[in-house]
């Protein structure tokens, strides 16, 4: 399962003392996790943190079933969020992940619950905080769902050492405590390289080999009245102050002095690293990080400690606080913290930087040379300061102006020979050939399926949430005058979709189209398993599909149509918003994700022509003397292999279309232009490779034929 195979990082998790891991940062929370003694782990996938929850998968047999920890790849966040119920009664470690503040949301139920009750055991949510330019999902931050709660919030400073203590520590805040942890790591911290020196794995005192001997029952932590608001009282009281002692006993925040006594910085431990590159390209630290300008790394941000804080505060007159995200939670409390100490020090932050935004180095930059105008330090000149801040300003524009023109933009859409886009080009193809059918609303949906709403398709009204399709719907539907249509993948459909979309729209008698994507993986978190792929995360087999889901909530109208059988596509969806049938109606458009496809094909090909095999792979391409230059088949396909080319025809300026290598031969290009009535253009050959004596005889059989009835035209190759 999964994008990548894991096989040498799965050999790293078993390192012992002393030994060195080399790989992202993910990678080192992993091992960390392993070290911590952790007794079960889930969660749901999802860019950044997808790899530790495939990285435990491939070391499920080797590693962690010897060690008696349970792994699961959880239905949804919620379902991971649900496994620290371990932690309420037993002293059982344990740690689930999930992507972002979107993953929280969804888990934010179960989360409450624990928080409220409180555990026993060390509970760990590392969260992939997908924030920023490399988001593909809302500009949230976790910290609100933290406070919220009243969860402690760990944002250590990147490196693979501290990814690793930090892991440990939140474990022990957890049971220091009594609540579960948030442990955040950035899109690109996920990912970042470096070196891990490892401790020896540790077995889980309670684990599948040495299991609980007896449940345990205690009143108090159900979260019913009159125990919620003793469990309320018990946050303030009682788990919050265990939990500011334990950050000031194990200096889980880091103080650097520095010799400048006026001016400081206040930042999130993640965003450690870009702080210390400005200051080092601004000419006030070195290369190994050193600078005279005092720093505070709040690598635990909430709880915050006052008195920390107001140790650094002391006796300065300028602080920055470097906060990415808003609302500034960090720079409120500072403030008001220096407010009730009766401090004469002033507090910047967003007017100097951003109030919104991934805190980039080049942003991070201009606001420290704003600070340092308005607190300047005693160690470099304002000139000085502004010199290097213009040197590195004329390097950037140097960069710029190597590139002969801008960067072509390239906006997100489907993979090659994708089983989506021929989906797609039915809806498009319909609306415009029965604009009274086809032009209608369609909810979309968050995953791959999401691409409908850019060009060439642009379908798709709204995006809701995770197979929140169907139900976003609900209102519109009655409402319309005409049936609508939703879209939703087969791991929304597990997700959320079944649930909150196909049973309340049954529930309801919701007379509506829904089409399931189904292409047997939930692609979009990278090609990970779910209920219908046949096996879980463990390739044990499950025997769950999408039509027996669907008729055993109630669901009458079904249909299964291969996705690349665009005529019956199209026959299928105009059929479904015509039937005199009331009720909602389901198209499956069933195809299996390209990707994986090929990931399996490929080698198999590799290896049967290293055999010395015939190997057969069909190819599309377009006639030059053909092709008009109109351009339509990419209007109503945009495949990534379908591209231009200069015309061979002197007479006509337009380009032509052109399918280039990638080509996997899915034959949707051919398709749409057959289904929409386009110029036939496209033709299909069979690439033959290691051919037999019966193969080569007919290629020089059919040469022959074509030299004799076309004198002159070049021989086939």
């Amino acid at each position: 399962m999964g994008e990548r195979s894991f096989t040498e990082d799965v050999k790293q998790l078993g390192y012992g003392h002393g030994q060195v891991l080399h790989g992202e940062g993910i990678l080192a929370i992993t091992k960390a996790l392993l070290q911590s003694g952790v007794s079960y782990v889930g969660g749901y996938p999802g860019s950044p943190i997808s790899h530790l929850l495939d990285v435990m998968a491939d070391a499920n047999d080797t590693l962690l079933e010897p060690m008696g920890i349970y792994y699961e790849l959880s239905g949804s966040e919620a379902a991971a969020a649900a496994l620290l119920g371990a932690s309420i009664n037993y002293p059982v470690r344990g740690a689930v992940t999930w992507k972002s503040v979107v993953g929280t949301n969804v888990a934010s139920d179960a989360l409450s619950h624990v928080a409220s009750a409180g555990v026993v055991g060390g509970a760990l949510v590392v969260i992939g905080e997908d924030y920023g330019e490399g988001a593909s999902i809302l500009q949230e931050r976790t910290h609100s769902a933290a406070l919220k709660s009243s969860i402690p919030l760990l944002d250590p400073r990147n490196s693979l050492q501290s990814f690793a203590r930090f892991v440990e520590e939140g474990f022990g805040l957890s049971e220091a405590c009594n609540e579960p942890v948030f442990f955040s790591i950035r899109i690109r911290a996920c990912h970042m390289r470096g070196t891990l020196r490892c401790k020896d794995n540790v077995r889980p005192q309670v684990s599948m080999l040495t299991p609980l001997g007896a449940p345990s029952f205690s009143l108090e932590r159900i979260n019913l009245p009159p125990f919620t608001y003793q469990m309320e009282a018990k946050k303030f009281t009682e788990r919050l102050p265990a939990a500011r002692r334990y950050i000031v006993e194990r200096g889980l925040n880091e103080h650097h002095p520095g010799s400048e006594r006026e001016i400081g910085i206040v930042m999130q431990g993640g965003l450690w690293n870009t702080v210390l590159r400005g200051l080092h390209a601004l000419g006030l630290a070195d290369a190994y990080g050193r600078t005279p300008v005092p720093l505070l790394v709040l690598n635990a941000i909430h709880p915050l400690v006052p008195e920390e804080l107001v140790a650094f505060l002391a006796r300065k007159r300028h602080v920055l606080v470097v906060e990415e995200g808003m609302p500034n939670y960090l720079e409120r409390e500072l403030k008001a913290v220096a407010h009730e100490a009766r401090l004469d020090v002033e507090i910047h932050g967003k007017e100097l930087l951003s109030p919104h935004g991934e805190y980039v180095p080049a942003l991070v930059v201009g606001g420290l040379r704003r600070f340092f105008a308005v607190g300047p330090p005693s160690c470099r000149s304002h000139a000085a300061i502004e010199d290097a801040y213009a040197a590195l300003t004329a390097e950037q524009e140097r960069a710029r102006a190597a590139l002969p023109q801008p960067v072509a933009k390239r906006p997100p859409s489907f993979c090659t020979g994708c089983p989506e886009r021929p989906l797609f080009s039915a809806l498009k193809i319909l609306r415009a050939k029965a604009p009274e059918l086809g032009d209608t609303h369609v909810a979309a949906d968050i995953g791959c399926t999401t691409f409908s709403t850019q060009a060439p398709f642009n379908v798709g009204n709204t995006v809701l949430g995770y197979g929140m399709g169907l139900a976003s719907a609900g209102a519109v539907a009655p409402l319309f005058g005409k049936r609508v249509i939703s879209v939703m993948g087969d791991g929304g459909f597990w997700h959320n979709g079944l649930t909150n979309g196909v049973a309340s729209a049954v529930y309801n008698r919701q007379d509506s189209v829904l089409v399931v994507v189904d292409n047997g993986y939930t692609s979009a978190t990278g090609q990970h398993h779910n209920p219908s792929t046949g096996t879980n995360a463990r390739n044990e087999p499950t025997g769950m599909t999408i039509p027996q889901a669907l008729r055993g909530v109630g669901v009458r109208w079904i249909r299964t149509v291969d996705s690349y059988d665009i005529p019956r596509m199209l026959a299928t969806l105009r059929e479904a918003l015509t039937t005199r049938f009331a009720g909602l109606k389901v198209v499956i458009a069933s195809g299996e994700c390209q990707l994986e496809r090929q990931r399996r094909i490929r080698p198999a090909t590799r290896r049967a022509l290293a055999a010395g095999e015939t190997v057969v792979q069909p190819r599309f391409g377009v006639d030059p003397d053909v092709c008009t230059g109109d351009h339509s088949c990419m209007r109503l396909n945009g495949c990534p292999s379908l591209t231009l080319r200069e015309s061979p025809d002197p007479l006509r300026e337009d380009p032509i279309a052109h399918v280039d290598e990638s080509c996997v031969g899915c034959g949707v290009c051919g398709e749409v232009a057959h289904a929409a009535v386009l110029c036939p253009s496209f033709y299909q050959v069979e690439v033959v490779r290691n051919p037999g004596r019966w193969t080569r005889w007919l290629a020089g059989l059919r040469a022959g034929v074509i030299r004799f009835l076309a004198p002159g035209s070049p021989t086939p190759a």
